[in-house]
């Protein structure tokens, strides 16, 4: 019994390290799925679509955050989650396309060119980075503060935003100084 309270103290801080990025990824598959119904699409298929989609990014946006907290991406740079979702932005896109044949005629099918299939949505996946990455930084560090009084890697994470924020405040005033010298 002692073993397992470990554990789940280490699933628990995974799950609130991932859960901005994990709710940015399902709120991006439940709008593809509300632009599917705005379109036209029967209500079933737009909720086929923002799960399909929906469930997949989560997970890359949650397993983002995660990549986040244990330091082994950037906060707040660009090229990480550019790089990140030049991945993964095709593999949701696939497993969207799977899932949604799965559902909609009993078996999956690949998408009749695959590599100008994943290559298109490795072009997408700049703009849909963008999107991303703006607002993580928005929600993320105001969980985080929330949580870190009790989540170590939360604390971690916002002691490096204040540490960036302090070197550009620093940068600001030297410029500043500069010019008027």
């Amino acid at each position: 019994m002692h073993s397992t309270r470990p554990q789940q103290t280490r699933l628990r801080r995974n799950a609130e390290l991932a859960l901005p990025g994990g709710t940015v990824g399902l709120v991006a598959g439940v709008a593809a799925g509300g632009l599917a119904a705005l379109v036209g699409q029967p209500t079933g298929w737009a909720l086929v679509t923002a799960l399909s989609l929906g469930v997949p990014l989560a997970l890359l946006g949650g397993g983002y955050g995660l990549l986040i907290a244990y330091g082994r991406v950037r906060l707040g740079g660009f090229a990480p989650a550019a790089l990140f979702w030049l991945v993964g932005f095709p593999l949701a896109r696939l497993a969207h396309e799977l899932l949604t044949h799965l559902v909609l005629t009993g078996r999956p099918e690949l998408p009749p060119d695959l590599l100008g299939f994943l290559a298109y949505q490795g072009l997408v996946s700049a703009g849909f980075a963008i999107g991303f990455l703006w607002l993580h930084e928005r929600i993320a560090p105001r969980w985080w503060l929330r949580i870190a009084p009790h989540n170590p890697y939360a604390e971690r994470i916002l002691a490096a935003y204040a540490a960036h924020a302090k070197a550009l405040h620093d940068a600001k005033q030297a410029r500043r100084r500069a010019k008027v010298s």
